[in-house]
């Protein structure tokens, strides 16, 4: 973890000291981590498996029968009421 004091000191080399040995750094602001900071491939893995959870969900939604065929105008009018 990183202190809001030792970003503002050591700038992006404290983050990158920290991902050294670590695949996520919290950054915290007055004791309470408030920020996460990681590798740009760190972040595309993460946000490939949201994806491929989302699409197994999906699938999983449609093999149950949890779906409904509509026009747009149709879709549009059920979100709105």
């Amino acid at each position: 973890m990183i202190t809001a004091n030792d970003l503002k000191v050591k700038g992006v080399k404290a983050i990158e000291e920290q991902l050294a040995n670590i695949q996520e750094v919290g950054i915290s602001v007055r004791g309470k981590v408030k920020y996460v900071a990681m590798t740009v491939e760190q972040f595309e893995k993460m946000r490939l498996a949201e994806l491929e959870y989302a699409y197994e969900q999906c699938k999983k939604d449609i093999a149950e029968g949890r779906f409904v065929v509509e026009t747009a105008e149709e879709h549009v009018n059920r979100l709105w009421k």
